[in-house]
């Protein structure tokens, strides 16, 4: 299925020749840090062990931004997928001091 017609609002046919589409923006405003609470978990995926940072609100380069700074800090990999951090290894008490330091409030 086209990803060109994913964002219209539920409109599969106008009639009106000059009517225009209203899009959706996914994209939010970031949070100021104090504000944010975020989640770190331990979770085992596909059979290795990771830490998951859930509940991060913000636009999607914020949150690259701060993986960024995580997997530079841990010296390991990761990624940013729908809201989440995934970083690779069992570093759970490094990444909750690390988002602490850079202010945020953490629980799990």
């Amino acid at each position: 299925m086209s990803n060109k017609n994913k964002n219209k609002n539920g409109v599969v046919y106008s009639t009106n020749p000059n009517y225009t589409y209203e899009t959706e923006s996914e994209e939010q405003e970031t949070l100021p840090i104090t504000q944010q609470i975020l989640y770190v978990r331990r979770e085992v995926r596909n059979g290795k062990p990771c830490v998951v940072i859930k509940e991060f609100i913000g636009n999607s380069q914020d949150l690259k931004e701060l993986e960024r700074k995580i997997k530079n800090h841990c010296g390991v990999g990761g990624s940013a997928k729908e809201g989440d951090i995934i970083i690779q290894g069992d570093l759970h008490a490094k990444v909750k001091l690390f988002l602490q330091a850079q202010g945020y409030k953490t629980k799990g």
